[in-house]
């Protein structure tokens, strides 16, 4: 391998955003498969080989480490483990990525879910050696729980099974058993060596057998405009706008990123908590009205009449809004060394909403090895958690799986201002 690869000479564009997380057990190739991934597809700077280079002889691995292009972490480097997220960026000409790479520890639970959270595929990475096993099962349950609409397998090491077709389709067999289980709806597995690069990028040879194209290929067509949120629309305000000059004494827009739905000038909407009602004047940006805005963008949205509209309400459909909710179950993976119990205090941040909870029952703990889960008396750090929370004041809900902007919160200690837990809302009462 010589130090010829250099940046892509793609621009982003006009490009579709695909974000991704990667996650799999420790040694199963997550950061070699990215570090594929960036060198094959001339993503890497020639100074940043050299230095790969120059680390790996200093290791002494014996050849050139494309792992370290992602384990930017003294530690990672020191030890050969990913221990945190690291991300990265690439665009090829059809597609922009971001890469969450997440560790593979059951200790690092809470760093997969940060990383997942935002994620439209992950990327779960087996050994071909060792087939499912029980990091395989944690992380593909994580994934779905986080409601990731597409899994991609990448079943990896194919260059130690001989690249045997046989192998690969019992592992094939085992993950469509394990998704069926999960309710996982789109999902694909794909057989790749990343160390020798077959089916990273480049087709293989070693792999005639095999023709579902590569794991880039894969990435490139999966298609994301359908997992957004169309039927409900729902908008978080971040920022009223009141100019108070004279040339714009009487403008009051709310600006903030909409959640769901589409949104066009003269829609009916409902304003909560408040409930008042009223109609869109104009959905804008700088550049000026739009015709419609969808999930995503970042806009300011004007209002017929004059309401009284603050930072943190939401507006909605006013024939499907969320709820309003005084009490909430949801999944929560907590985040802290310090553990919790029922009766806990805690500050809630929901969308551009901050209110305060109370941890009222811990209805049952996820075992990750066997994913069936027990009762428990306090939340410990990386668990997955069904939990029931009391509110102080009313938070506009729906559930996680329904939309993943208003189902989410995070958990935070008023004390020392530190995210304790995330969490995702399974069902929401007033």
């Amino acid at each position: 391998m010589s130090a010829t690869s250099s940046a892509s000479p793609f621009t982003a564009e006009g490009t579709e955003l695909l974000r991704l997380v990667t996650c799999g057990s420790v040694d199963d190739g997550k950061s070699t498969l990215l570090g594929r991934l960036l060198f094959d597809s001339k993503q890497v700077m020639v100074d940043q080989l050299e230095h790969v280079e120059l680390t790996s002889e200093r290791r002494g691995d014996g050849y050139v480490n494309l792992a370290l292009l992602t384990d930017g972490l003294r530690a990672e480097r020191e030890q050969g483990i990913t221990i945190d997220v690291a991300y990265r960026s690439f665009v090829t000409p059809t597609r922009r990525f971001q890469l969450a790479d997440a560790p593979g520890h059951v200790q690092y639970t809470r760093n997969m879910v940060t990383g997942a959270s935002t994620a439209d595929v992950a990327v779960v990475l087996l050994d071909a050696r060792k087939g499912v096993i029980e990091q395989t099962r944690r992380h593909t349950y994580i994934s779905a729980t986080l409601g990731i609409p597409h899994i991609v397998f990448a079943v990896n090491k194919m260059d130690l099974v001989d690249f045997d077709e046989t192998r690969f389709r019992e592992i094939e067999t085992a993950l469509a058993d394990l998704c069926d289980r999960l309710g996982v709806e789109d999902e694909v597995a794909i057989p790749i060596s990343a160390l020798t690069g077959d089916n990273v990028v480049e087709h293989s040879e070693q792999m005639p057998w095999w023709a579902g194209g590569t794991f880039l290929e894969r990435l490139e067509g999966i298609e994301i405009a359908g997992d957004r949120d169309a039927a409900h629309r729902r908008f978080p305000v971040q920022w009223v706008i009141r100019p108070m000059t004279d040339e714009h004494h009487d403008y009051r827009g709310y600006a903030g990123e909409i959640a769901g739905g589409e949104w066009h000038a003269g829609d009916e909407v409902v304003v909560l908590p408040s409930g008042l009602r009223t109609t869109v004047a104009s959905v804008e940006t700088h550049d000026g009205p739009l015709d419609v805005a969808v999930q995503g963008h970042a806009v300011v949205v004007r209002l017929a009449d004059d309401l009284d509209v603050a930072r943190g309400d939401m507006l909605a459909g006013p024939d499907d809004p969320p709820v309003v909710a005084r009490e909430l179950e949801a999944i929560v993976c907590w985040m802290h060394e310090r553990p919790a119990a029922p009766g806990a205090r805690l500050a809630l941040k929901h969308t551009t909403r901050w209110g305060r909870a109370i941890l009222d029952e811990i209805l049952s703990v996820l075992d990750v090895e066997t994913l069936d889960r027990h009762p428990a008396e306090r939340l410990e750090l990386n668990d997955l958690a069904h939990v029931r929370l009391r509110l102080a004041a009313p938070l506009m809900l729906d559930p996680y799986d329904v939309n993943r902007a208003t189902g989410a919160f995070i958990l935070v200690d008023e004390a020392t201002n530190e995210t304790v837990g995330a969490g995702m809302v399974q069902s929401a009462t007033d």
